[in-house]
């Protein structure tokens, strides 16, 4: 199984601060929600403690929407949190 990106959740995780690592490990090691139009969900919790946008966060979300092609995920989107 290996994980691949639209060229559109490249674009987003630039955005929003998600490395392909990040991304790929919570897709293979995150937890697993239903989402929208047949897709599905991953999320995983990373210790990040420093700063983003002037504020400090101990711990960085990834959140990535997938949809299965062949034996591969591909991710759609990714949505980051930090708290």
């Amino acid at each position: 199984m290996a994980v691949r990106f639209h060229p559109h959740a490249l674009e987003r995780m630039a955005g929003r601060g998600a490395t392909e690592d990040e991304v790929a490990a919570a897709v293979e090691q995150g937890e697993m929600l239903t989402a929208k139009f047949g897709r599905v969900a991953f999320r995983r919790n990373f210790t990040f403690n420093s700063e983003r946008r002037g504020r400090y966060f101990g711990t960085k979300q990834v959140e990535a929407y997938v949809v299965r092609e062949g034996a591969d995920w591909l991710v759609l989107t990714v949505i980051t949190r930090f708290f």
